[in-house]
């Protein structure tokens, strides 16, 4: 196996482990990936309509009502007015939202350190830079499809 075929089986490995660790720690929150990552642009930019979230999520507005009903039910969001849009409704944290999403920062901060806070800096450097150049050929392998999917 050569190393750049090694470093890849890694990155699946690694890749494979956080979606597993993830979907487990979410779902005991009562969360799901898709759910977690509207309550994320939800923390990072304030309420906001839901054809504001699903242009943020990519996806279709049908999707985004699911998930806000979804998030609604267990108690993490409401749908409020919206101040000069008749038609429309705010997507807002409730107090549970709210807190949850505090949860996930600092659980995410915890987790940051457990995996990087003892990593020589130099190393984490060179880690960080060599991570960064792969995503961005990933991405732009996938805006231009320069690979065939098995």
């Amino acid at each position: 196996m050569n190393r750049h075929h090694e470093a890849l089986g890694r990155l699946i490995e690694f890749s494979m482990l956080l979606n597993e660790d993830m979907a487990t720690s979410l779902g005991r929150a009562g969360l799901t990936p898709s759910r977690t990552h509207l309550l994320w642009e939800l923390a990072a930019h304030g309420p906001m309509s839901q054809r504001d979230l699903a242009e943020r999520l990519k996806v279709s507005a049908r999707t985004v009502t699911g998930l806000v009903d979804g998030l609604v039910a267990t108690g993490f969001v409401t749908r409020e007015p919206h101040p000069s849009d008749r038609r429309a409704f705010l997507v807002t944290f409730t107090e549970r939202g709210t807190a949850t999403a505090e949860a996930l920062q600092k659980g995410q901060e915890q987790f940051a350190e457990l995996l990087f806070g003892q990593m020589d800096r130099e190393l984490f450097d060179k880690f960080s830079a060599g991570l960064a150049e792969v995503l961005d050929r990933f991405k732009h392998g996938l805006a231009t499809q320069t690979w065939e999917a098995p």
